[in-house]
Protein backbone atom coordinates (compact mmCIF):
# COMPACT_ATOMS: atom_id res chain seq x y z
CA UNK A 1 0.00 0.00 0.00
CA UNK A 2 1.16 3.91 -1.15
CA UNK A 3 0.17 5.98 1.53
CA UNK A 4 0.43 9.76 0.94
CA UNK A 5 0.41 12.10 4.20
CA UNK A 6 0.08 15.71 4.50
CA UNK A 7 1.01 18.00 7.71
CA UNK A 8 -0.07 21.47 7.68
CA UNK A 9 -1.14 21.50 11.30
CA UNK A 10 1.28 25.18 11.96
CA UNK A 11 4.09 26.46 10.64
CA UNK A 12 5.74 23.80 8.88
CA UNK A 13 4.37 21.73 5.70
CA UNK A 14 5.32 18.64 5.06
CA UNK A 15 4.08 15.47 2.77
CA UNK A 16 5.51 11.87 2.92
CA UNK A 17 5.11 8.82 0.98
CA UNK A 18 4.91 5.26 3.25
CA UNK A 19 5.15 1.93 0.78
CA UNK A 20 4.22 -0.47 3.25
CA UNK A 21 6.69 0.63 6.05
CA UNK A 22 9.50 2.02 4.61
CA UNK A 23 9.45 5.92 3.64
CA UNK A 24 9.89 6.29 -0.12
CA UNK A 25 9.75 10.21 0.42
CA UNK A 26 9.89 12.75 3.08
CA UNK A 27 10.08 16.22 2.88
CA UNK A 28 9.57 19.49 4.76
CA UNK A 29 9.70 23.34 4.18
CA UNK A 30 9.61 25.00 7.65
CA UNK A 31 8.46 28.64 7.93
CA UNK A 32 11.17 30.70 9.33
CA UNK A 33 9.93 34.00 8.48
CA UNK A 34 7.89 33.59 11.68
CA UNK A 35 10.58 34.37 13.54
CA UNK A 36 10.59 38.05 12.72
CA UNK A 37 7.35 38.43 14.60
CA UNK A 38 8.38 36.37 17.63
CA UNK A 39 5.55 33.85 16.95
CA UNK A 40 3.60 31.73 14.08
CA UNK A 41 1.38 34.33 12.95
CA UNK A 42 -1.94 32.21 11.70
CA UNK A 43 -2.96 33.94 8.57
CA UNK A 44 0.72 33.93 6.96
CA UNK A 45 1.01 30.32 8.34
CA UNK A 46 -1.98 29.95 5.86
CA UNK A 47 -1.14 31.02 2.92
CA UNK A 48 2.54 30.27 2.99
CA UNK A 49 1.01 26.62 2.99
CA UNK A 50 -1.15 27.31 0.52
CA UNK A 51 1.70 28.65 -1.75
CA UNK A 52 4.05 25.63 -1.27
CA UNK A 53 1.88 22.86 -1.00
CA UNK A 54 1.91 21.52 -4.71
CA UNK A 55 4.92 22.31 -5.40
CA UNK A 56 6.16 19.86 -2.22
CA UNK A 57 3.93 17.03 -3.39
CA UNK A 58 5.83 16.87 -6.82
CA UNK A 59 8.95 17.06 -5.08
CA UNK A 60 7.65 14.03 -2.84
CA UNK A 61 6.45 12.05 -6.12
CA UNK A 62 9.38 12.37 -7.78
CA UNK A 63 11.49 11.70 -4.44
CA UNK A 64 9.60 7.96 -4.30
CA UNK A 65 9.45 7.29 -8.38
CA UNK A 66 5.39 7.15 -7.76
CA UNK A 67 3.07 9.02 -10.21
CA UNK A 68 -0.12 9.83 -7.67
CA UNK A 69 -2.57 7.02 -10.24
CA UNK A 70 0.14 4.94 -7.96
CA UNK A 71 -1.19 6.03 -4.25
CA UNK A 72 -3.77 3.88 -2.66
CA UNK A 73 -4.51 5.93 0.45
CA UNK A 74 -4.55 9.57 1.20
CA UNK A 75 -4.20 10.71 4.82
CA UNK A 76 -3.84 14.36 6.58
CA UNK A 77 -4.19 16.39 9.84
CA UNK A 78 -7.56 17.39 10.84
CA UNK A 79 -6.01 18.45 14.15
CA UNK A 80 -4.90 20.30 17.01
CA UNK A 81 -3.75 23.20 15.29
CA UNK A 82 -4.31 26.45 13.70
CA UNK A 83 -7.34 26.29 11.77
CA UNK A 84 -6.43 28.42 8.91
CA UNK A 85 -3.51 26.10 8.24
CA UNK A 86 -5.29 22.31 9.22
CA UNK A 87 -7.88 23.55 6.48
CA UNK A 88 -5.17 23.90 3.68
CA UNK A 89 -3.73 20.76 4.08
CA UNK A 90 -7.09 19.08 4.63
CA UNK A 91 -8.62 20.58 1.75
CA UNK A 92 -6.31 19.65 -0.27
CA UNK A 93 -5.88 16.25 0.37
CA UNK A 94 -9.64 15.81 0.47
CA UNK A 95 -9.07 17.00 -3.36
CA UNK A 96 -6.81 14.52 -4.13
CA UNK A 97 -8.79 11.65 -3.09
CA UNK A 98 -12.02 12.95 -4.54
CA UNK A 99 -10.12 13.43 -8.45
CA UNK A 100 -8.18 9.92 -7.59
CA UNK A 101 -10.95 8.33 -6.19
CA UNK A 102 -8.92 6.85 -3.24
CA UNK A 103 -9.85 6.24 0.43
CA UNK A 104 -9.19 9.42 2.79
CA UNK A 105 -8.21 8.97 6.46
CA UNK A 106 -8.26 12.41 8.49
CA UNK A 107 -5.19 11.90 11.35
CA UNK A 108 -5.15 13.75 14.83
CA UNK A 109 -2.04 15.27 14.99
CA UNK A 110 -1.28 14.31 18.74
CA UNK A 111 -1.84 10.56 17.55
CA UNK A 112 0.59 11.10 14.55
CA UNK A 113 3.23 11.92 17.45
CA UNK A 114 2.39 8.51 19.43
CA UNK A 115 3.36 6.60 17.17
CA UNK A 116 6.34 8.40 15.38
CA UNK A 117 8.54 5.71 17.01
CA UNK A 118 7.22 3.19 14.63
CA UNK A 119 9.14 4.87 12.05
CA UNK A 120 12.30 3.88 13.70
CA UNK A 121 14.05 0.94 13.12
CA UNK A 122 13.47 -0.30 16.54
CA UNK A 123 9.95 0.00 17.18
CA UNK A 124 7.76 0.48 20.59
CA UNK A 125 6.39 -2.53 21.66
CA UNK A 126 2.21 -2.76 23.36
CA UNK A 127 1.63 -1.63 25.92
CA UNK A 128 4.31 1.51 26.14
CA UNK A 129 4.45 4.81 27.80
CA UNK A 130 4.27 8.05 25.21
CA UNK A 131 5.46 11.24 26.79
CA UNK A 132 4.37 13.55 24.57
CA UNK A 133 6.16 16.90 24.51
CA UNK A 134 5.50 19.85 22.11
CA UNK A 135 4.83 23.58 21.88
CA UNK A 136 1.23 22.86 21.90
CA UNK A 137 0.62 19.38 24.29
CA UNK A 138 2.35 18.10 26.91
CA UNK A 139 0.76 14.48 27.74
CA UNK A 140 1.92 11.26 29.20
CA UNK A 141 -0.29 8.52 28.25
CA UNK A 142 -0.74 4.08 28.36
CA UNK A 143 -0.71 3.42 24.98
CA UNK A 144 -2.04 -0.38 24.85
CA UNK A 145 -2.82 -1.08 21.29
CA UNK A 146 -3.14 1.10 18.12
CA UNK A 147 -6.72 1.87 19.11
CA UNK A 148 -6.31 1.82 23.39
CA UNK A 149 -4.88 4.92 24.24
CA UNK A 150 -5.38 6.18 28.16
CA UNK A 151 -4.33 9.60 29.15
CA UNK A 152 -2.88 9.37 32.36
CA UNK A 153 -1.91 13.07 32.54
CA UNK A 154 -1.61 16.10 31.23
CA UNK A 155 -0.25 20.51 31.87
CA UNK A 156 -3.05 22.02 33.72
CA UNK A 157 -1.48 24.93 31.62
CA UNK A 158 1.65 25.87 29.28
CA UNK A 159 2.61 23.14 27.59
CA UNK A 160 6.62 22.29 28.16
CA UNK A 161 7.40 23.80 24.39
CA UNK A 162 5.58 27.01 25.55
CA UNK A 163 7.52 27.53 28.52
CA UNK A 164 10.67 27.43 26.30
CA UNK A 165 9.45 30.03 23.98
CA UNK A 166 8.27 31.88 26.83
CA UNK A 167 11.52 32.28 29.03
CA UNK A 168 13.74 32.41 25.30
CA UNK A 169 11.49 35.75 24.61
CA UNK A 170 12.51 36.75 28.53
CA UNK A 171 16.02 36.02 28.02
CA UNK A 172 16.08 37.74 24.28
CA UNK A 173 17.28 34.83 22.55
CA UNK A 174 13.95 34.82 20.25
CA UNK A 175 11.50 32.46 18.76
CA UNK A 176 11.48 29.39 18.69
CA UNK A 177 13.13 28.85 21.78
CA UNK A 178 13.49 25.12 22.18
CA UNK A 179 16.70 25.43 20.37
CA UNK A 180 18.09 28.38 21.44
CA UNK A 181 17.50 27.63 25.12
CA UNK A 182 19.10 24.33 24.39
CA UNK A 183 22.16 26.29 23.26
CA UNK A 184 22.65 28.56 25.67
CA UNK A 185 22.00 25.83 28.75
CA UNK A 186 24.84 23.74 27.07
CA UNK A 187 27.08 26.79 28.39
CA UNK A 188 25.76 27.25 32.01
CA UNK A 189 25.35 26.02 35.50
CA UNK A 190 21.93 24.07 35.85
CA UNK A 191 22.64 24.13 39.70
CA UNK A 192 23.15 27.81 39.64
CA UNK A 193 19.39 28.54 40.05
CA UNK A 194 16.92 26.18 42.06
CA UNK A 195 13.56 26.43 39.66
CA UNK A 196 10.45 25.20 41.23
CA UNK A 197 9.24 21.97 39.66
CA UNK A 198 5.27 21.71 39.96
CA UNK A 199 3.76 18.96 42.91
CA UNK A 200 -0.09 18.72 41.81
CA UNK A 201 -2.69 16.82 43.16
CA UNK A 202 -2.75 14.19 39.99
CA UNK A 203 0.39 12.66 40.10
CA UNK A 204 0.87 12.55 36.42
CA UNK A 205 -0.27 16.12 35.31
CA UNK A 206 2.34 18.64 34.60
CA UNK A 207 2.27 22.69 35.37
CA UNK A 208 4.87 25.29 33.88
CA UNK A 209 3.39 28.24 34.10
CA UNK A 210 4.90 28.44 38.30
CA UNK A 211 8.57 27.68 36.32
CA UNK A 212 7.87 30.29 34.27
CA UNK A 213 6.95 33.14 36.12
CA UNK A 214 9.72 31.90 38.86
CA UNK A 215 12.33 32.58 36.08
CA UNK A 216 10.40 36.14 34.86
CA UNK A 217 10.42 36.96 39.02
CA UNK A 218 14.05 35.96 39.28
CA UNK A 219 15.04 38.52 36.03
CA UNK A 220 12.96 41.23 37.49
CA UNK A 221 14.49 40.87 41.21
CA UNK A 222 18.33 40.91 39.98
CA UNK A 223 18.41 42.93 36.68
CA UNK A 224 16.01 45.68 37.29
CA UNK A 225 16.02 49.10 35.93
CA UNK A 226 16.71 48.04 32.56
CA UNK A 227 20.09 46.26 33.16
CA UNK A 228 21.04 44.07 30.96
CA UNK A 229 21.95 40.43 31.59
CA UNK A 230 25.72 39.38 31.24
CA UNK A 231 25.55 36.10 28.38
CA UNK A 232 26.81 34.11 31.57
CA UNK A 233 24.16 34.80 33.52
CA UNK A 234 21.31 34.33 30.42
CA UNK A 235 23.26 30.39 30.46
CA UNK A 236 22.78 29.42 33.90
CA UNK A 237 19.23 30.87 33.86
CA UNK A 238 18.36 28.89 30.83
CA UNK A 239 20.66 25.71 32.14
CA UNK A 240 18.43 25.88 35.50
CA UNK A 241 15.07 26.42 33.75
CA UNK A 242 15.84 23.72 31.44
CA UNK A 243 16.82 20.89 33.99
CA UNK A 244 13.04 22.18 36.12
CA UNK A 245 11.36 21.11 32.62
CA UNK A 246 13.45 17.99 32.33
CA UNK A 247 13.02 17.04 36.27
CA UNK A 248 9.39 17.55 35.47
CA UNK A 249 8.85 15.41 32.37
CA UNK A 250 10.87 12.84 33.82
CA UNK A 251 9.58 12.93 37.55
CA UNK A 252 5.99 12.20 36.17
CA UNK A 253 7.30 9.54 33.43
CA UNK A 254 8.94 7.66 36.52
CA UNK A 255 6.01 7.51 38.58
CA UNK A 256 4.09 5.97 35.84
CA UNK A 257 6.89 3.24 35.33
CA UNK A 258 6.32 1.91 38.64
CA UNK A 259 2.41 1.80 38.36
CA UNK A 260 1.96 0.49 34.87
CA UNK A 261 3.62 -2.73 33.23
CA UNK A 262 4.96 -1.33 30.02
CA UNK A 263 7.66 -2.86 27.35
CA UNK A 264 8.65 0.62 26.49
CA UNK A 265 9.27 4.54 26.89
CA UNK A 266 8.29 6.13 24.00
CA UNK A 267 9.57 9.93 23.46
CA UNK A 268 7.96 12.25 21.37
CA UNK A 269 7.31 15.53 20.29
CA UNK A 270 9.06 18.69 19.00
CA UNK A 271 10.68 18.99 22.53
CA UNK A 272 11.84 15.44 22.08
CA UNK A 273 14.62 16.38 20.13
CA UNK A 274 16.61 18.07 23.43
CA UNK A 275 18.99 16.55 23.47
CA UNK A 276 19.64 16.53 27.36
CA UNK A 277 15.93 15.21 27.69
CA UNK A 278 16.91 12.26 25.14
CA UNK A 279 19.64 11.52 27.02
CA UNK A 280 18.29 11.60 30.76
CA UNK A 281 15.15 9.97 29.41
CA UNK A 282 17.31 6.69 28.01
CA UNK A 283 19.19 6.85 31.95
CA UNK A 284 15.83 6.42 33.11
CA UNK A 285 15.27 3.44 31.12
CA UNK A 286 18.29 1.48 31.69
CA UNK A 287 17.11 2.35 35.72
CA UNK A 288 13.78 0.18 34.99
CA UNK A 289 14.96 -1.73 32.72
CA UNK A 290 12.90 -0.71 29.63
CA UNK A 291 13.91 -0.09 26.21
CA UNK A 292 13.31 3.73 25.21
CA UNK A 293 12.37 4.79 21.60
CA UNK A 294 12.92 8.68 20.63
CA UNK A 295 12.65 9.23 17.24
CA UNK A 296 15.27 10.87 15.36
CA UNK A 297 15.39 14.07 15.41
CA UNK A 298 13.38 14.94 12.16
CA UNK A 299 10.48 12.68 13.10
CA UNK A 300 10.07 14.92 16.21
CA UNK A 301 8.95 17.68 14.77
CA UNK A 302 5.67 18.52 13.00
CA UNK A 303 5.93 15.68 10.30
CA UNK A 304 3.76 13.89 7.27
CA UNK A 305 5.43 10.90 7.63
CA UNK A 306 4.01 9.92 11.80
CA UNK A 307 0.53 11.07 9.41
CA UNK A 308 1.03 8.93 6.95
CA UNK A 309 1.86 5.95 9.56
CA UNK A 310 -0.88 6.79 11.63
CA UNK A 311 -3.16 6.97 8.47
CA UNK A 312 -2.18 3.69 7.55
CA UNK A 313 -3.25 1.76 10.93
CA UNK A 314 -6.63 3.84 10.95
CA UNK A 315 -7.11 2.28 7.74
CA UNK A 316 -5.86 -1.31 8.26
CA UNK A 317 -8.22 -1.20 11.06
CA UNK A 318 -10.96 -0.61 9.26
CA UNK A 319 -11.74 3.23 9.25
CA UNK A 320 -13.32 4.66 6.39
CA UNK A 321 -13.65 8.43 6.66
CA UNK A 322 -16.04 10.81 3.57
CA UNK A 323 -14.77 13.83 2.53
CA UNK A 324 -16.96 15.86 5.15
CA UNK A 325 -13.78 15.68 7.59
CA UNK A 326 -13.46 18.80 9.43
CA UNK A 327 -10.49 20.68 10.71
CA UNK A 328 -10.55 21.35 14.69
CA UNK A 329 -7.91 23.71 16.35
CA UNK A 330 -7.99 22.22 19.96
CA UNK A 331 -7.30 18.69 21.73
CA UNK A 332 -11.13 17.47 23.29
CA UNK A 333 -9.94 16.52 26.77
CA UNK A 334 -12.26 13.87 26.61
CA UNK A 335 -10.57 12.30 23.70
CA UNK A 336 -8.50 9.76 25.44
CA UNK A 337 -10.41 6.85 27.05
CA UNK A 338 -10.10 7.49 31.17
CA UNK A 339 -7.65 6.54 33.77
Amino acid sequence: MNVLGIETSCDETSVAILSDNKLLAHVIASQDFHTNFGGVVPELSSRAHLQIIKPLLNQALEKSGLQLSDIDLIAATAGPGLIGALLVGLTFAKGLAFSLNKPFISVNHIEGHIFSGFLMKDKPEFPFLALVVSGGHTLLLHVKSFSQIMQLGTTVDDAAGEAFDKVSKMLGFGYPGGALIEQSASKGDEDKINFPVAELKNKYNFSFSGLKTSVLRYIQKNYANNKIIPESDKNDIAASFQKAVISALLKNTEEAIKNFDVKNISLVGGVAANTKLRREMKKLSVKYKKSVVIPDSEYCGDNAAMIAFRGKTLYESGRRDDLKATAYPSLDENYFEPS
